[in-house]
């Protein structure tokens, strides 16, 4: 009878809500909106900053995340790849082949423009994006993603006839320190930052009709409704609930007044009486409730991978000392990886796994920290004397014993440098793996980049050099133990 009052219990007791996953891109509005929608789905999680559109859809195809906040515009030309001016209907026609929808029109439009400083652009007369053929001198600072973009600077450029070259990228938060220094004349905005009044910029008008209206919408998977029927039900009461204003004011909250990006979410409810201003301080971003979190899922990222690094850096480095025809291959492997920058990578395995996060930032760690531990395996057993290998033959020690016994234990000091190397290393790129929303310090310094915010930047900075540091003095600490240990033993042989 227990059995079954527990079978029936168990039988009526409601299935646990599944937990939505919620994306967003590194921009101050994208942090903001993936932070109310999370909070009006419920029981969700909110994977901040995970980079640019490809970045976000790849992660949406692969079930990575559920939903992120996107603009009709983008997934127009952007994704689709389609022309004119699509609404709705048209784009879930196209999307739903694809197992995708758009839902949820926020009540935005949030689009591209180019600006310049008021005075500087009424100084040269220029009032529209066709007035700048005009002015070929004009030194240009646009975004990476607005560089690369279908809608963005190549089909502008040759929809106007403009004859400026390409500029190198320039971070969106940055420009509008570089455009107020004068350092640069124009820069490409979004037409809700909360920065054009607060620098004095001229959004420049689109004579020509070049961009397209760029809605705020939900972007998400078909199977989420069905999955997360009550999520998706409270995700609809967000429809039409943020104008252009309210909008303004949210990203303002966080640019200008200091607040978190949570804290600027929470403003869509409080209301603007709660808008009050402040400014974040370095002790207050630096020990921030998100601290212990972001230190946990650094080391993990840093030792995890050095762990793995070294069960697999020590025998290939053992494999080049003891076949040299296999050296040059096994070096010069490990030294290409080294070579290839850090976000290539990242996207390689991203597409590669069909997965964002923990694991292809793992991957990616550890292949980095295989150079030093390798060619650190190798150079030290290529150091031990030829007399101590024939002293060990001598002995009538074995292949494996005279390498376990005797090689590996005088190679050790140049190994575990090696394996020192590696995990100082892995700490500075572990922030890196922010970028694909695996978390760690690296979360802060993106948050501070979009915000243009120096002391959010140090908070993520100055706990990972911190972290090196004490990494660094950890192993000297543990050398030194070891040596002495060793000594004594010995010692005492003797």
């Amino acid at each position: 009878m227990k059995r079954l009052a527990l079978l029936l219990f168990l039988f009526v007791l409601p299935a646990q809500a599944e937990t939505v996953k919620v994306g967003s891109k590194r921009f101050t509005e994208s942090y903001i909106l993936g932070e109310i929608i999370a909070r009006a789905a419920g029981d969700a999680v909110h994977r901040p900053g995970l980079g640019n559109t490809g970045i976000l859809y790849a992660a949406l195809k692969t079930g990575s995340i559920d939903l992120y906040p996107e603009y009709t515009g983008t997934l127009a030309k952007e994704i689709l790849r389609m022309e004119g001016n699509p609404g709705l209907e048209e784009l879930n026609r196209v999307l739903a082949p694809l197992g995708f929808g758009v839902a949820v029109p926020l009540g935005f439009n949030n689009s591209y423009a180019l600006a310049m400083r008021a005075e500087r652009a009424q100084a040269l007369g220029i009032r529209t994006l066709g007035d700048l053929a005009k002015h070929p001198a004009l030194k240009l600072g646009l975004s990476q993603e607005f560089i690369g973009r279908t809608d963005g600077w190549p089909g502008l450029k040759a929809a106007y006839g403009l004859p400026f070259a390409t500029p190198s990228g320039l971070d969106h938060g940055l420009a509008y320190e570089a455009v107020a220094a004068g350092r640069i004349d124009v820069m490409d905005i979004y037409t809700t930052d909360a920065k054009i009044d607060r620098y004095g910029l001229r959004a420049l008008e689109d004579d020509r009709r070049y961009f397209p209206r760029y809605d705020a919408v939900l972007f998400y998977r078909l199977d989420l409704p069905g999955r997360a029927p009550e999520a998706w039900a409270r995700l609809q009461k967000l429809e039409r609930r943020i104008d252009e204003r309210t909008m303004i004011r949210l990203n303002a909250a966080a640019e200008l007044q200091g607040k978190s990006f949570a804290q600027a979410a929470a403003l869509l409810d409080a209301g603007s009486s709660q808008a009050t201003s402040g400014q974040r301080t370095f002790l207050s971003a630096l020990f921030g409730p998100d601290f212990w979190r972001l230190t946990r899922d650094h080391l993990i990222l840093v030792f995890v991978s050095l762990a793995g690094s070294i069960a697999v850096g020590m025998p290939l480095g053992v494999a080049a000392a003891k076949w040299p025809g296999a050296a040059q291959l096994i070096l010069g492997s490990v030294g290409v990886i080294q070579t290839i920058p850090s976000l290539a990578l990242f996207a390689f395995l991203i597409a590669l796994l069909g997965a964002i996060g923990v694991v292809p930032a793992l991957i990616a760690l550890f292949l980095y920290a295989l150079l030093p531990i390798v060619r650190n395996t190798h150079a030290g057993l290529e150091a031990v004397g030829r007399g101590m290998r024939q002293a060990a033959l001598a002995l009538g020690l074995s292949t494996r014993d005279r390498l376990w016994c005797v090689e590996v234990p005088l190679a050790l000091p140049a190994i575990l440098a090696g394996i020192k190397t590696s995990a100082v290393i892995n700490v500075g790129t572990a922030t890196i793996a922010a970028f694909v929303g695996a978390g760690g310090y690296g979360e802060r310094i993106v948050s501070g980049l979009a915000l243009n915010d120096n002391a959010t930047l140090l908070a993520g900075a100055v706990p990972a050099a911190a972290l090196a540091l004490a990494v660094q003095w950890g192993f000297e600490f543990g050398e030194r133990r070891f040596g002495w240990m060793r000594k004594a033993a010995a010692h005492a042989r003797v």
